[in-house]
């Protein structure tokens, strides 16, 4: 894995900083920062025994992030700008020089975007009111708002401190219903106990309700189920609970994670989590939205989903979607559900940039005609 990551640092390290007009103990101090930069997940191994949380000083990892994103983003430049050069060389059978002018752009254009990329990451999420129309509603539920947290990540990048402006985000909403679906944190209870505390908090009338995303088995997963449980978070571990207005119902379903077999977990099952459902609609929490067209199937008429981050940085994204059947981002249509992939509250700290794709916090307004 870090091999892959040196690559292209090697790459610009003799492609685009070794020719600059810069004195050679410069040009030795510089790559020396970007090795350093393109091995933050090693450092981040190294500080906590795993790649995936890297337990380092928020400013750390707001700078390691940024410097792996300004390597990437000059990795990409510098093989469009060779690739380019090359192109000119063949058709034009006659050799050039790259200007100064442009490895220095291309090198203060891929700094500036990954800066942007790393403030637009971790900056408080905004609120996005989504309406959606349910034919089948019963009429007592017209109006209900359902809140989506998705993909918090709670670390020492998203501390206490966001969890807590999150949190008074969330219930200033007044929603009927708070969800969350999944990636609550990366790291064990004992590490991010504060971290997650404020969520205990959060507050609407008909409770909160979550799913586990594929994060949570990666750092003892039954420790976690026991300690959400103690902040009042209700889990759905391929189950449903009724909620009810009157006479009317409507159905709440969860399923575990995709990733939950190769942790020796329960794996997701929507035939037990449907299992003697009544006649009601569906909505479905699920961490992934792989299993969306599935899930349409079974008559499920609104799907919450998470996982993606929204694909990240343009481009990027279609490769996020290709890796979950075409689903990366906002609302979708399968069959007759209504599908929402949120970009995320928060975001893993071993990549914590986006470009495009800000943070969210989601609200849901059910109807029975579209408005």
């Amino acid at each position: 894995m870090h091999l892959i990551f040196t690559a292209p640092c090697i790459f610009i390290i003799f492609n685009w900083l070794w020719p600059l007009p810069i004195p050679y103990w410069l040009k030795f101090l510089l790559a020396i920062l970007l090795l350093i930069g393109s091995q933050y997940h090693l450092w981040a191994r190294l500080s906590s025994g795993t790649p995936m949380l890297p337990e380092f000083p928020r400013f750390l990892i707001l700078t390691f992030n940024w410097l792996f994103g300004a390597i990437t983003f000059l990795a990409f430049f510098q093989l469009v700008l060779d690739t380019a050069t090359l192109f000119f060389v063949i058709s034009y059978r006659h050799s050039i020089c790259i200007p100064v002018f442009f490895r220095a752009t291309i090198g203060l254009l891929a700094a500036f975007l990954s800066a942007c990329a790393v403030w637009n990451a971790t900056r408080l999420p905004k609120l996005r009111n989504i309406a959606v129309a349910i034919p089948n509603l019963p009429p007592e539920f017209e109006n209900y708002t359902i809140l989506q947290l998705a993909d918090l990540h709670l670390t020492r990048l998203f501390p206490t401190a966001w969890a807590e402006k999150v949190t008074i985000l969330a219930n200033a909403k007044h929603a009927d219903l708070i969800v969350i679906t999944g990636d609550f944190i990366d790291g064990p209870v004992s590490l991010r106990k504060s971290d997650i505390a404020p969520l205990k908090r959060l507050y609407a009338p008909d409770g909160v309700f979550a799913v586990p995303g594929n994060h949570e088995y990666y750092f003892n997963y039954q420790e976690w189920l026991t300690h959400l449980k103690s902040l009042d978070i209700t889990m759905l571990l391929n189950e449903h609970t009724l909620l009810t207005r009157g006479d009317a119902t409507l159905v709440l379903a969860g399923v575990t994670d995709l990733s939950a077999a190769h942790h020796n977990e329960q794996p997701p099952n929507l035939d037990a989590a449907l299992k003697d459902a009544p006649a009601a609609p569906i909505v479905l929490l699920d961490h992934q939205p792989r299993n969306a067209v599935e899930a349409a199937k079974r008559k499920v008429a609104l799907q919450l989903s998470g996982h993606t981050h929204g694909g990240m940085i343009p481009g990027l994204d279609r490769l996020v979607a290709r890796a979950n059947n075409g689903f990366v981002s906002g609302r979708y249509t399968v069959g007759a559900m209504h599908l929402y992939v949120s970009n995320g509250t928060g975001i893993w700290a071993g990549f914590a940039l986006r470009l495009a794709k800000p943070p969210e916090i989601t609200c849901f307004q059910l109807n029975r005609t579209e408005k």
